[in-house]
C-alpha cells in the first residue's frame, strides 16, 4: 500500500510540473481546428447527458410495465407508456446519430491538428542550426517530436473530450445513486481507486521505457532503411551485408518487443485485479439493493435504475480513469514536442543588422578558430585568408584539411569560436542572415538529388523568384547539363529519381544539374565544392573552357582535389591541417617547388600512366 501511495505521490508531482503543457496543447488545437472545437464541445455535452436520460426512461418503462402486468392489463393499458417508449427510441437513435457526427468531427479535427503540428515541426527544423545535427541527442528529440508526440495534441483533445463526457455522465449518475444512500457513490469511487493507481503506474513506466529506448528505436528504423533503401542496395548485395543488418534488426526488435510485452503483461494483471475489486463492490451493492427489494422498500424500477446507474457509473469511472491516464501519457509526450519547439537557434540575424555592403573588395578570414560541437579538435586555428572580389580563388588540400568547413563558416551555418569573417570590412555576424545567404550560391560536395522534375531540380536554386524556362535552360547550358536533359523523355518536364518512377542519371549528370542549380541564382559570390569530381575528363575540360566566362564579374571560390581544375583560378591556396601553407598562381606555385608542385607532378604522372 505504501508503495502504491508513493507512486501516486510521484505521479502527482510529475503531473504538476507538466500541467502548463495542457493549455499550450489546447491553444494549439484551437488554432488548428477553429470552429470545429465549438461543435465538438456541444457534442460532448449532449452525449454526456444521453445516458442519464436512458436510465430515467428505463425506470419509467420498467415501473409502468410491472404495474400493468401486476394489474393484469392488456395492450391498451400500455398506451400511457407510449411517450416514454418514443422518448427512449429517440434517445437511442440520437445517441447513434451523435456518435457518428462526433466521429466525423474528431477525425476532421485530428487531421487538421496533425497537419498543424507537422507544420510547426518542419518550421522549427528549418530554423535550427546545422550544429543540432551534430548532436545525437537532437535526433532523439526530433524522433520523439515527429513520431511519439505528433498525434498527441489531437489525442489529448479526444481524451479530454471523453473525460469531460464521462464526468458529465458520472456526475449525473452519482446524483441518481445518492438518492439510495450517501455510501453508494463513495463505494463507486472506492471501487475504481485501484484502477487509477494501475493507470498512473503503467503510464509512468511506459513513458520511462520509451524515453530510455528512443535511440534503440531509431536504430531499428536505420537498420530497416539499410535493408530496404535503394542507396544501400548495391553494397548490401556486393558485400553480403544483408544477413548482418537483419540480425541487428531482429535482435534489437526482439529485446524491445520482450520489454514492451512485459510491460503489457504487468498492466493486464494489475487491471484484472482492479476489475475484480470493482466487480466485488458492484456485487455487494446489488446484494444490498436486492434485500431492499425483498423487503418491499424499493420497486423493480428502482432496482433496474440502481443497476443501470451503478453499472454506468463504474463504466464511466473506468472510462474517466482511462481518459485521465491517456491525458497524463499525452502530456508527458507533449513535453517532448514543446521542448523541441522551444529549442532556439544559436545563429540568427542581429537585432539591429547592418546593411550588406556588397562584395566589392574581399571576403576575409581574420584569425579564425573553429571546432565542431562535441569535439575538442580544432579544424582550423588562427586561420587567415583573403578572397578577393571579382576573381577566382581555388583551395586545394587533402581530405580533413578544413576546406569544406570554410564554406559552412562563410554561409554562417556555424560561427567561429574566435576571430571574424569580414565582407568589405563588415563582420558577417552583423548582417541579416537571409540577405547574407541570398548573395551566396553553393555547389555542395554532396548535392541533393531531388526526386522531382528536371525543371524543379534547377529552379530550386532561386525558387523565391519563380524562374521561367528561359533562365532554367540558360543555367543548364552554363553547367553543361543541357545535353543529357535533351535525351530524357519530356526533357525539362521529366521526373528524376526512382522514388516516383522517374528516370535515373549518372553521378556526373546529377552533378551538372546541381551546378545548374547553383548558377541559376545570380549571386555575387559563387562557391563550388569539388565541381568536377563526378565528371569524366572530357566533360571537365568542356566545362572549364566556359567557366571563366560564366563567372565574369563575380567572385568565385573553388574547392577541389583536381589540379586541372585549380589551375584555372587566378590565385591558388594550398591548405594543410587548417592553415594556408602556399599561395600563388599555378605557374608561381610550380616554380616554387613546394607541396603544390610535388602533388601536381604526381597527379600528372598518374594521368599519363
Amino acid at each position: 500500500m505504501y508503495h502504491m501511495i508513493k507512486q501516486l505521490r510521484e505521479a502527482t508531482g510529475r503531473l504538476r510540473r507538466q500541467l502548463p503543457y495542457l493549455p499550450m496543447a489546447f491553444r494549439l488545437v484551437r488554432h488548428a481546428a477553429g470552429g470545429l472545437a465549438i461543435v465538438w464541445v456541444v457534442l460532448l455535452l449532449v452525449q454526456g447527458l444521453l445516458p442519464v436520460a436512458t436510465v430515467y426512461l428505463t425506470r419509467t418503462l420498467v415501473d409502468g410495465i410491472a404495474a400493468i402486468v401486476g394489474a393484469g392489463g392488456g395492450w391498451k393499458a400500455m398506451i400511457p407508456l407510449l411517450p416514454a417508449g418514443i422518448a427512449m427510441a429517440l434517445v437511442l437513435i440520437g445517441g447513434e446519430v451523435f456518435q457518428g457526427i462526433g466521429k466525423w468531427v474528431r477525425t476532421d479535427q485530428s487531421e487538421r491538428v496533425q497537419d498543424h503540428v507537422h507544420e510547426l515541426i518542419h518550421e522549427q527544423a528549418m530554423l535550427l542550426d546545422l550544429s543540432f545535427y551534430d548532436n545525437p541527442g537532437y535526433y532523439d528529440q526530433l524522433h520523439r517530436a515527429r513520431i511519439d508526440a505528433l498525434n498527441r495534441p489531437a489525442a489529448l483533445i479526444e481524451n479530454t473530450g471523453a473525460l469531460v463526457q464521462s464526468f458529465i455522465t458520472l456526475a449525473a449518475m452519482g446524483g441518481v445513486l445518492l438518492t439510495f444512500g450517501i455510501w453508494i457513490p463513495l463505494l463507486l469511487a472506492f471501487s475504481t481507486l485501484p484502477a487509477l493507481l494501475v493507470v498512473l503506474r503503467h503510464t509512468i513506466r511506459f513513458h520511462r521505457w520509451r524515453i530510455q529506448n528512443t535511440t534503440a528505436i531509431r536504430k531499428t528504423s536505420y537498420y530497416d532503411l539499410m535493408l530496404t533503401q535503394r542507396e544501400a542496395a548495391a553494397e548490401m548485395r556486393l558485400f553480403g551485408l544483408g544477413p548482418h543488418f537483419r540480425v541487428l534488426f531482429q535482435d534489437l526488435r526482439k529485446r524491445l518487443r520482450r520489454e514492451e510485452v512485459q510491460l503489457a503483461r504487468s498492466e493486464a494483471a494489475a487491471h484484472a485485479a482492479a476489475a475484480l475489486i470493482g466487480l466485488a463492490s458492484m456485487a455487494g451493492a446489488m446484494a444490498w439493493m436486492g434485500l431492499q427489494a425483498l423487503k418491499g422498500a424499493i420497486g423493480l424500477g428502482d432496482l433496474a435504475l440502481f443497476y443501470q446507474a451503478f453499472y454506468q457509473g463504474q463504466r464511466m469511472m473506468r472510462s474517466l480513469l482511462g481518459s485521465a491516464g491517456e491525458i497524463y501519457r499525452n502530456i508527458m509526450f507533449l513535453e517532448n514536442l514543446f521542448e523541441f519547439l522551444a529549442l532556439k537557434p544559436r545563429i540568427s540575424s542581429p537585432e539591429r543588422p547592418l546593411p550588406h555592403p556588397g562584395l566589392q573588395k574581399a571576403l576575409e578570414f581574420q584569425n579564425v578558430t573553429f571546432s565542431y560541437p562535441g569535439t575538442e579538435r580544432h579544424v582550423i586555428e588562427g586561420f587567415n585568408l583573403q578572397i578577393p572580389a571579382g576573381r577566382i580563388t581555388a583551395l586545394v588540400g587533402e581530405n580533413g584539411a578544413g576546406k569544406t568547413t570554410l564554406i559552412k563558416l562563410i554561409c554562417r551555418f556555424y560561427d567561429p569560436e574566435k576571430g571574424r569573417l569580414l565582407i568589405d570590412g563588415t563582420d558577417i555576424r552583423a548582417l541579416p542572415l537571409p540577405v547574407l545567404r541570398q548573395r551566396i550560391t553553393v555547389l555542395f560536395q554532396d548535392p541533393m538529388r531531388y526526386h522531382d522534375t528536371v525543371f524543379n531540380n534547377i529552379a530550386f536554386g532561386d525558387i523565391d523568384n519563380r524562374p521561367g524556362m528561359d533562365r532554367v535552360e540558360a543555367a543548364a547550358k552554363a553547367a553543361g547539363a543541357d545535353a543529357p536533359i535533351r535525351y530524357l523523355p519530356g526533357a525539362y518536364g521529366a521526373v528524376l529519381g526512382k522514388w516516383f518512377g522517374g528516370a535515373e542519371l549518372s553521378g556526373g549528370e546529377w552533378q551538372r544539374l546541381a551546378l545548374a542549380r547553383a548558377f541559376l541564382r545570380n549571386a555575387e559570390f559563387i562557391i563550388l565544392d569539388e565541381p568536377t569530381s563526378a565528371m569524366d575528363s572530357w566533360a571537365e575540360a568542356d566545362w572549364l573552357l566556359r567557366f571563366r566566362r560564366l563567372v565574369a564579374g563575380r567572385t568565385a571560390l573553388i574547392i577541389t582535389h583536381r589540379f586541372t581544375t585549380a589551375l584555372h583560378a587566378d590565385v591558388i591556396h594550398v591548405i594543410d591541417s587548417g592553415r594556408i601553407i602556399e599561395s600563388g598562381s599555378h605557374e608561381e606555385l610550380l616554380a616554387a617547388g613546394g607541396r603544390y608542385e610535388s602533388s601536381w607532378t604526381r597527379q600528372m604522372r598518374g594521368k599519363r600512366v
